[in-house]
């Protein structure tokens, strides 16, 4: 069913999504809000933050619910829980349809929809979900308490997963794809410090096996074509992400990474009054403050289309 005519939709609340709101709701507009959840990657991370100016160290959890409580505060926001499916243009206006039968419009969009937890896409990963395959260590880590289990990914995530993790597990095996491992020194002094870590590189995952639960995962040795047997009894995937965006399949121009393209001084697509910030467009430096900065910036870009566009009506 379709609804009123808002002045902007923001998909997705993550901080460029909830910044994007917080700054919009400033020019006085009404402004919907869709989001599946609050603080995106942040809440799936076990992240200790220390770059963010104001605070010399935060748990990002906190700082997502200084985020949300400061977005709810503002009173022209309406927020809407739902997953968008799809965007149409019809003349100066958009149409969101949300997965189900809702329909919702608006002059303008701004997509901060983040991005989703890359899967390894290897056998048994799609059988063993919710069994002891996870995406987010912060969720499901306390549940493996005393048992051995491995981490997959030797990036900042893969490392900053093995940290929280080793409050929990008895221990863990971090497999990295390459020969040398892509997290920063400092977070691979902290799973070092934890005692519970061994890390393997040149290491690739082939398959996850077990009963009703994980059980054990194989890898092979890239050294030597090995292939190895390690007994876990959860695997948590920390590969990356892959963007949110599909639902804009139409209206924008895409990189090979499924990023959308913008124009970086108001993160425009290439369709007028549609824009993209955060982890949804091309921009480097996936940071939570470049994100806040894009989503204000977009915000106010969108106020600035939506009075040309009220200008010319």
């Amino acid at each position: 069913m379709k609804k009123d005519m808002y002045d902007l939709i923001i998909i997705g609340a993550g901080p460029a999504g909830m910044t994007a709101g917080i700054y919009a709701a400033r020019q006085k507009i009404k402004v919907l809000l869709v989001t599946k959840d609050f603080g995106g990657q942040i809440t799936r991370k076990a992240v200790t933050i220390k770059n963010y100016p104001g605070f010399k160290e935060i748990a990002g959890m906190e700082l997502i619910k200084k985020f949300k409580d400061h977005l709810l505060s503002e009173e022209s926001v309406e927020i809407k829980i739902g997953e968008v499916d799809k965007i149409e243009k019809e003349g100066d206006s958009f149409n969101v349809f949300l997965s189900g039968k809702e329909n919702f419009s608006a002059k303008a969009v701004i997509i901060a929809s983040g991005a989703d937890p890359r899967p390894l896409e290897v056998p048994g990963e799609k059988d063993f979900i919710g069994k002891g395959v996870s995406y987010c260590s912060i969720c499901d880590g306390p549940v493996f308490k005393g048992e051995d289990v491995a981490v997959i990914g030797g990036g900042n995530a893969g490392f900053e997963s093995a940290v929280f993790l080793s409050s929990y597990a008895n221990k863990i095996y971090i497999l990295e794809f390459m020969p040398n491992l892509a997290a920063d020194k400092a977070n691979q002094e902290a799973v070092i410090k934890s005692g519970k870590a061994e890390i393997i590189t040149n290491a690739a995952l082939k398959e996850i096996k077990g009963g009703k639960f994980v059980e054990s995962i194989v890898y092979e040795d890239r050294e030597n074509g090995e292939l190895k047997t390690l007994k876990v009894k959860a695997v948590f995937i920390e590969i990356g992400n892959q963007p949110a965006t599909s639902f804009a399949k139409g209206l924008v121009d895409f990189n090979e990474r499924d990023e959308i393209k913008v124009e970086f001084e108001t993160y425009q697509t290439k369709t007028a009054g549609l824009f993209a910030v955060g982890d949804a467009n091309t921009g480097p430096f996936k940071q939570i403050i470049t994100a806040c900065g894009e989503g204000a910036k977009a915000a106010l870009a969108a106020y600035q289309y939506i009075v040309k566009l009220n200008s010319k009506r």
